[in-house]
């Protein structure tokens, strides 16, 4: 099938899009947009999407790196909005490859014919509001200027790659990835010294395949982070079958976890502090043997006492010293931080790769990377010589995107200036001061404590129904009242104050990008926060301001 991606069916595409005033922008082609532009279509919107890439899939378009899949089963990481596709696609693997979902996103994009509304290779330079016709004035970098009633950001929560200011970053001679911004044709580290710069989750999926290629592998590791093996299995058709022969009971199920993902492994309410020892060893190895997330769901007080905590984080670092042959290694490998308090990986023979004669782990704790060379990296006063380097340095999370566009809101303040002390939101959902700009997954939502899939249905369609209500009624605008969004913000704080997920330095709090303001930006707890968005409705849209 051709896609509108093509060369030969840009002309006519641009041609259907050339319209310049719009009732609904959408920023970003990923899971987010696309099911946006389906749902305002559905409610008779004109609208259009704007995308940076060739192509749809967001998340899974620019993460292309070796190793690449969701943390979340393939059966819960997919759209339930239509029955007809859920139960008619089919995943191959339990935890589904980056090249299966942007299939399954083309799929979509192409099953419900989206393509014909989307902007491709164009990216979002600015957007601001006039207060005299009350729309949002929306500019490209493609010169285009269209004017449209509301603007929704679905820019994704791990979209903006974060790249260090490395000294000497462009002295380097030889190759440079990010996993973040991975090349679209095949890379192959054959015969070749490669160095990964990265501990996280994109590092940790990446360095066994890396490992299987290359001549030598130099791991640089700033802080250790716990990964739990992923299991990961060809998928059992009778375990297929059952979940689509119930998939609106499985989804309910699901919908009450804290997640919203896990029900067939739910969360065992009671504390590991009263458990006997053989108790706790024997449900801590029935999550490890499982595999994926749900380790931290063996007991229910695992995130909030530090003591329970530090059972389940000695309990793993146990199994990495087991698989580490190296002791001084397997020690290095070994988190000292709460398990949890930053997401927790999933991997394929991660820790086992470091028992390979090819594989070497540098501790760069004290001191980080010193210097990028024209032959390598510098770290601990030593000069490491590579051929290729991958930087899995992470995302500039849940606000990098939306930063990265001009926004501006009533009075022309910017979006930057209003989030100088950190991202305020009111359900994650739209700030104060600027009007019908919804965020999908913003921050102050559940968004990447959850199944990312889920939060965002659940995001596009309360913001599709706020439209159809407002344009029913007349209405022009709708705004969070300041007093609701400062409430909000407290309440985002405090859920996760009384956690120990604020307890070290994450990309949940924006630690790993320099300068950065310290706020926890997620919200815990996926099912009361449908409840409250469904009471902020029922109420009239409490806490929103709604003008004529």
């Amino acid at each position: 099938m051709q896609h509108a991606s093509e060369p030969g069916l840009k002309s006519s595409i641009h041609n259907a899009q050339s319209a310049t005033t719009f009732d609904l922008v959408i920023v970003g082609a990923g899971f987010a947009g696309l099911y946006m532009l389906h749902r305002a279509r559905s409610a008779g919107l004109r609208a259009i999407v704007y995308e940076a890439g060739d192509g749809v899939g967001g998340t899974w378009y620019w993460n292309r790196y070796p190793g690449a899949r969701c943390d979340v089963e393939s059966l819960e990481y997919s759209y339930q909005f239509s029955d007809e596709l859920q139960q008619q696609w089919h995943w191959t693997e339990r935890f589904a490859p980056q090249p299966e979902i942007l299939r399954y996103a083309n799929h979509v994009a192409d099953r419900f014919d989206l393509r014909r509304d989307i902007r491709f290779e164009t990216r979002v330079l600015s957007a601001h509001f006039d207060e005299a016709s009350a729309r949002w004035e929306v500019r490209t970098d493609r010169s285009d200027g269209v004017s449209s009633q509301f603007v929704v950001m679905a820019t994704g929560c791990l979209s903006s790659t974060n790249m260090p200011d490395f000294k000497g970053l462009d002295s380097f001679k030889g190759e440079r990835f990010h996993t973040g911004a991975w090349p679209h044709e095949p890379v192959d580290f054959s015969g070749k010294r490669v160095a990964v710069i990265g501990t996280g989750s994109s590092a940790i999926q990446s360095i066994p395949i890396i490992a299987q290629q290359a001549a030598e592998l130099t791991v640089f590791q700033r802080t250790a982070n716990f990964s739990i093996p992923a299991r990961n299995e060809a998928l059992d058709p009778a375990k297929e079958a059952a979940v689509k022969a119930e998939y609106p009971a499985f989804r309910a199920r699901n919908s009450l976890m804290m997640g919203a993902f896990g029900a067939n492994m739910p969360r065992h309410e009671a504390p590991a502090l009263a458990a006997s020892p053989e108790e706790r060893q024997r449900r801590f190895e029935e999550r490890w043997t499982r595999g994926g997330l749900g380790f931290t769901g063996a007991f229910n007080d695992l995130m909030i006492d530090a003591k329970a905590n530090e059972l389940a984080a000695e309990y793993v670092r146990d199994r990495i010293r087991a698989v580490v042959k190296n002791p001084a290694t397997a020690e290095l490998l070994a988190p000292r931080q709460v398990i949890g308090c930053k997401r927790i990986c999933v991997d394929s023979g991660y820790y086992e790769t470091f028992n390979q004669e090819n594989v070497q782990l540098v501790d760069i704790s004290a001191g980080g990377i010193e210097e990028i060379t024209p032959r390598g990296v510098r770290a601990g006063g030593r000069e490491f010589a590579v051929d290729s380097i991958v930087f899995a340095t992470g995302f500039d999370a849940m606000t990098g995107s939306l930063l990265k566009i001009d926004i501006r809101g009533r009075n022309g303040l910017a979006l930057r200036e209003a989030w100088r002390a950190g991202p305020r939101t009111y359900l994650g959902l739209n700030v104060a001061g600027f009007p019908n700009l919804f965020t999908v997954s913003g921050p102050g939502s559940p968004s990447v404590l959850t199944n990312m899939i889920v939060s965002i249905e659940q995001h596009v369609n309360w913001i599709a129904d706020c439209i159809v209500w407002l344009r029913a009624g007349g209405q022009r605008t709708i705004e969070a009242e300041p007093q609701a969004q400062d409430a909000w913000v407290g309440h985002v704080n405090a859920v996760a104050g009384a956690t120990l997920f604020p307890t070290c330095n994450s990309w949940y709090l924006g630690a790993n990008v320099p300068g950065k303001t310290r706020v926890f930006m997620p919200l815990l707890g996926y099912p009361a926060y449908v409840q409250r968005c469904e009471e902020v409705v029922a109420r009239g849209y409490e806490g929103f301001k709604v003008s004529a």
